[in-house]
C-alpha cells in the first residue's frame, strides 16, 4: 500500500493493490488538453445502442474540486487502463465522467423494482451513469458505471449525489467479497468531489467508479415486461444471453436456459454470502442482477455472532432482508423475473407457468448443494464422509453457535488450529462447553483437514466497528485507516503480523450496528 501525495498525480510505479491518498484536501491542477492519456480509452456502447428504450443519454455533473481518494490500480490494468493517466487531472476527468473520449455515450439506465416487496414501475439510476462498456485482459465485456455523479430523470426528488462514507463503503467491501472469491461488482475508484452534500447534516461528496460485467437487473426485466413490448423484451434477453450466457443460445429454448442459468448464479452466490456470513440489506429486485454478482452495498454489514434474525438497515423495520431469510428473497425475486420472461418461455400462459414453475423447483436443491459443499470445506470435512453424518455435524455445530454467540469468522479460523492439535482458542470462545467439547471430540475424529480450512476461511473480514471507524476518519480528511483497511480485507486469508485487533469482535460499548441507504 502507497499513499498518493502531490507529486503521485503525475504518475508512478507500478505496484500492487490499491493507491490511497491519505492526504485528499490538496487543490487538483486543471485539466491540460495537450496532455491527455484517457483520450486513448475507447469506450464502447452496446448497452446505449441496442437497447435504446432502457437508456437516457446523459451527462454527470461537473464537480467542483475532484480529488483521488483511492485507486485500484490492479483493476485498472485489468480493464485495459493505465493507472499513472488516472491519476492526472485528465484521468480524474475521466473518473467523474467529464473527460470522456468523443465517442462515448453515457446514459442513465432505466429499470422497475420491487422495493421491500412492494412494486415500483419506473426507478432507473438516480445517481448514477453507464460511462460505456470495455473489453478486459481475459476478452471480457465489463461496464465503467458511477454512483453519485448527479441527478439524472430518474432521481425522484433526491440530489443525486452521494458521500465520502458510503462511497468508500462500498469500495472496502466489494473489494473484500472479491478477495474472498464471492462474485461481485469491482471497485475502480472513489473520488471526492469537493461538493457539499446535505444528509443528516453537511457531508463531503464523493463519487464511486464501479465495474461490473453488466447492470441488468431482474428490475430492467420487469421494466421491459411492463411495456408490453415484446420486442424489447426480446431483445432484452437475447441481450443478456450473448453478454452472460453464450451457451444459452444453442438450447430448444433459449429463455428457460437464460432463466434456469440466473437461478443457479444466484442460488451459488446467496450460498456463499451466507457461508462467510455477509448480509446485503437491500435485496430488491432492482438489486438482484442478471449475472450473479453483488451489486449496491447499501446497508450491507457482516455478521459477529451466528444470529439468523440479524438486521443492520435502518429502514428494514419488518426484518425483510435479514440473514437467515436471503435465501428465501432470492427465490421471491427469481420468481418474479420468472414472470418477466413467461411471454418468451411459451405460446400459452399455463405452458409457460409451468415452465417457469419447474426451473424454479431447482433453486433450493442447487443453493443446498453448494451451501453444503462450502460448509464441509469450511469445517474440512473428507470427500469421504456422508452426507448424511456430515449434515448431522453441521446442524449440531449451528444449534451450539445459535445459542453460545460465538464470533463467527474468528470462530472457523480458530477451529483449524484445533485441527492442528491446538483446542485452547477455540474452546474459549464458549462460556459453557460441554455440548461444544463432545462436538468437538466428534469432529476431529474425522481428521478434518487444517490446510485446506485456511483456504476458504479468513482471517480478515471488513469488520463493523472498523469499517465505521475507518470511515469516520475519511470523512475527517484521513485515509490512512481506510488504506489500512483495505490492505488486509483484499488478502483476506494471509495472517500480518501486529494486526491481530482487526480481527476481533466489537466492543461491548459498540452497541447494535445499524446502516443507512442514504448516499
Amino acid at each position: 500500500m502507497r499513499a498518493l501525495n502531490s507529486a503521485a498525480y503525475g504518475g508512478s510505479s507500478p505496484r500492487e493493490g490499491p493507491t490511497v491518498n491519505t492526504s485528499p484536501n490538496q487543490t487538483q491542477p486543471q485539466l491540460d488538453s495537450q496532455d491527455d492519456a484517457t483520450s486513448r480509452i475507447h469506450l464502447e456502447s452496446r448497452f446505449a445502442n441496442e437497447l435504446p428504450e432502457l437508456a437516457l443519454g446523459w451527462q454527470a455533473d461537473t464537480p467542483p474540486n475532484p480529488q483521488l481518494l483511492v485507486l485500484n490500480e490492479d483493476l485498472a490494468r485489468e480493464l485495459g487502463l493505465d493507472p499513472e493517466a488516472l491519476q492526472t487531472p485528465a484521468g480524474i476527468g475521466f473518473l467523474t465522467g467529464t473527460n470522456l473520449p468523443a465517442d462515448a455515450s453515457p446514459v442513465a439506465q432505466v429499470y422497475a423494482g420491487h422495493q421491500f416487496g412492494g412494486y415500483s414501475p419506473r426507478l432507473g439510476d438516480g445517481r448514477a451513469l453507464l460511462l460505456g462498456e470495455v473489453t478486459d485482459a481475459t476478452g471480457a465485456t465489463q461496464d465503467i458505471h458511477l454512483k453519485g455523479s448527479g441527478p439524472t430523470p430518474f432521481s425522484r426528488g433526491g440530489d443525486g449525489y452521494a458521500v465520502v462514507g458510503p462511497m468508500l463503503r462500498e469500495f472496502i467491501v466489494s473489494e473484500a467479497m472479491h478477495a474472498l472469491g464471492i462474485p461481485s461488482t469491482r471497485s475502480l475508484a472513489v473520488v471526492q468531489t469537493g461538493r457539499t452534500v446535505i444528509r443528516e447534516d453537511p457531508q463531503p461528496g464523493a463519487l464511486l467508479v464501479r465495474v461490473a460485467s453488466s447492470h441488468l437487473r431482474v428490475g430492467s426485466f420487469q421494466y421491459a415486461k411492463a411495456t408490453g413490448d415484446l420486442d424489447l423484451l426480446r431483445r432484452l434477453a437475447d441481450f443478456a444471453v450473448a453478454r452472460h450466457y453464450p451457451e444459452a443460445e444453442s438450447a430448444d429454448n433459449p429463455y428457460l436456459a437464460l432463466y434456469e442459468r440466473v437461478i443457479a448464479a444466484q442460488a451459488s452466490l446467496i450460498a456463499q454470502w451466507m457461508l462467510v456470513g455477509f448480509v446485503h440489506g437491500v435485496m430488491n429486485t432492482d438489486n438482484m442482477t442478471i449475472s450473479g454478482e453483488t451489486i449496491d452495498y447499501g446497508p450491507c454489514a457482516f455478521i459477529d455472532d451466528f444470529t439468523p434474525s440479524a438486521v443492520f438497515s435502518s429502514i428494514d423495520h419488518g426484518g425483510r432482508y435479514k440473514y437467515g431469510n436471503q435465501p428465501v428473497v432470492a427465490e421471491w425475486n427469481l420468481a418474479r423475473f420468472g414472470e418477466s420472461l413467461l411471454p418468451l418461455l411459451a405460446d400459452s400462459q399455463d405452458d409457460a407457468d409451468a415452465i417457469a414453475q419447474d426451473a424454479l423447483g431447482k433453486f433450493s436443491p442447487q443453493y443446498s448443494e453448494v451451501w453444503s459443499a462450502g460448509m464441509r470445506a469450511k469445517l474440512g470435512l473428507p470427500s469421504s464422509l456422508s452426507a448424511e453424518v456430515a449434515a448431522a455435524l453441521v446442524s449440531d455445530l449451528f444449534d451450539i453457535l445459535k445459542v453460545e454467540r460465538v464470533d463467527y469468522t474468528s470462530f472457523f479460523r480458530n477451529l483449524a488450529d484445533a485441527a492442528r492439535g491446538n483446542t485452547v482458542p477455540v474452546r474459549v470462545q464458549f462460556s459453557v462447553s460441554e455440548k461444544f467439547d463432545e462436538w468437538l471430540s466428534r469432529w476431529r475424529s474425522l481428521a478434518p483437514d487444517d490446510a485446506a480450512m485456511d483456504r476458504v476461511n479468513p482471517i480478515y473480514i471488513p469488520r463493523n466497528h472498523i469499517v465505521e471507524k475507518a470511515l469516520a476518519a475519511a470523512t475527517a480528511g484521513d485515509m490512512q485507516p481506510v488504506g489500512d483497511l483495505l490492505e488486509l480485507v483484499t488478502s483476506p486469508f494471509e495472517a500480518h503480523h501486529g494486526k491481530q485487533r482487526y480481527t476481533e469482535p466489537a466492543p461491548d460499548d459498540f452497541g447494535p450496528y445499524r446502516t443507512y441507504c442514504g448516499t
